[in-house]
């Protein structure tokens, strides 16, 4: 699967450039999320816009695995750019209930920046 990894201090973007999710290209991209959580990365930004066919709601596997991920280590997975294709198969397999999804990446670190700021403000109350 071929894609893009911008990081970020807070967040990392990753951008599929593929046309379609198969159970040929999504190992790659479960193993990309292992990477970036080894690497301390709890909040992942998936920008889908590139992606047009998915035929099985299989093949999303890995968006749910990426969702653990984040979750284990108090961070948010944040899906966007997701065409009506996929949002489909994504309601169809109730992933959409599971899963963080919103229309652009801006709008994916607003609200991961929103989460850090209630984090660092929740700490600071558990302090005092």
């Amino acid at each position: 699967m071929k894609f893009s990894v911008d990081k970020h201090e807070k967040y990392v973007v990753l951008k599929l450039k593929e046309s379609k999710f198969t159970n040929d290209n999504t190992p790659k991209l479960k193993s990309e999320f292992i990477l970036l959580n080894a690497e301390g990365h709890c909040n992942i930004v998936l920008d889908l816009s590139s992606i047009k066919q998915c035929d099985d709601s299989q093949d999303l596997s890995s968006l749910l695995f990426g969702h653990r991920l984040c979750k284990k280590d108090n961070g948010l997975f944040i899906l966007t750019g997701v065409n009506p294709v996929v949002s489909e198969i994504l309601a169809m397999s109730k992933l959409d209930q599971h899963l963080i999804i919103v229309s652009n990446v801006a709008e994916a670190t607003d609200l991961i920046f929103m989460e850090e700021i209630e984090k660092e403000l929740l700490g600071s109350v558990d302090k005092g």
